[in-house]
């Protein structure tokens, strides 16, 4: 089944002639540029978006696969840090980063010559709430992972054969999703962000979300972590190196979400319960 389902993604792709993959450094759309760049060669090319809301170790991440796996990847500069319907972080706001990004890629392909975009939507994401989806599909956008009916399991499984280390990285959305919907997305915050998450994976963590509140007393961290790691989270003295650190940051309150790392976690549907580190009570 799963050879079947790459056969068909192959075919799919060589049907294109050429073709552009926006291109992220995540699962779904380095199993993407790989699989074009194996069938169309150079007539394939990988673009990744470049804004504040890509943490930098992303960035370089994804052009060193880009250059171990042999497939050519342009940065584009998108501006949706520009738009204000983006920045007020609408339930939607994924829409506005995804009409930025295809506003882009459109006249790029085009003086170009590559026949199709294409990003890396599979079929497991069917009936999610996606609306970077609505404006693929008014930029014709193909998602060729969907179309051949890999699921998110097939295709961590398709990139374990080829080789890809992303078959078993964790989802990473973009740093904009740490804030809850309706509080504004600025550059500050994304950066806050982006360091309180490394210092947590530096430490060894994997399901890793820094979730950023304002709060009347400044900016407040709430913590997601993978079931598994809570455990040794509470283990040593890693909570006071974490609280000073995040402290230094521009964080008054660190908190910790007891309900553990999940998605969505910032769309406003539910209470999160918090826990206070006492270095920051």
């Amino acid at each position: 089944m799963l050879d079947a389902k790459l056969n068909h993604l192959q075919d799919l792709l060589r049907s294109f002639g050429s073709c552009v993959v926006a291109y992220s450094g995540g699962v779904d759309s380095v199993l993407l540029a790989k699989v074009a760049h194996d069938v169309l060669g150079e007539k394939a090319l990988a673009a990744i978006a470049d804004s504040p809301s890509l943490p930098r170790r992303e960035l370089a991440e994804a052009l060193a696969l880009g250059t171990r796996f042999g497939f050519l990847v342009r940065v584009v500069n998108t501006a949706e840090f520009a738009d204000t319907r983006y920045l007020a972080n609408p339930t939607n706001r994924c829409y506005f980063c995804k009409h930025a990004l295809f506003t882009e890629l459109a006249p790029l392909a085009q003086a170009e010559g590559f026949a199709v975009l294409a990003y890396g939507e599979n079929a497991s994401d069917l009936g999610d709430h996606r609306p970077g989806a609505t404006a693929a599909a008014e930029f014709s956008v193909r998602a060729p992972l969907k179309e051949a009916g890999l699921t998110k399991a097939e295709v961590r499984e398709l990139s374990a054969r080829l080789g890809l280390p992303t078959a078993d990285k964790p989802q990473l959305a973009c740093l904009s999703s740490r804030i809850p919907t309706g509080e504004s997305v600025t550059p500050a915050k994304l950066r806050m962000i982006e360091e309180a998450e490394y210092f947590l994976r530096d430490a060894g963590y994997h399901d890793v979300r820094v979730r950023h509140h304002e709060i009347a007393q400044g900016a407040l961290a709430r913590i997601e972590l993978g079931a598994t790691e809570l455990p040794r989270f509470w283990a040593g003295d890693f909570r006071q190196q974490l609280s000073q650190r995040l402290q230094t940051l521009g964080y008054c309150h660190v908190t910790l979400d007891l309900l553990g790392y999940r998605r969505g976690s910032t769309n406003g549907v539910e209470s999160p319960v918090h826990f206070r580190s006492p270095a920051t009570a």
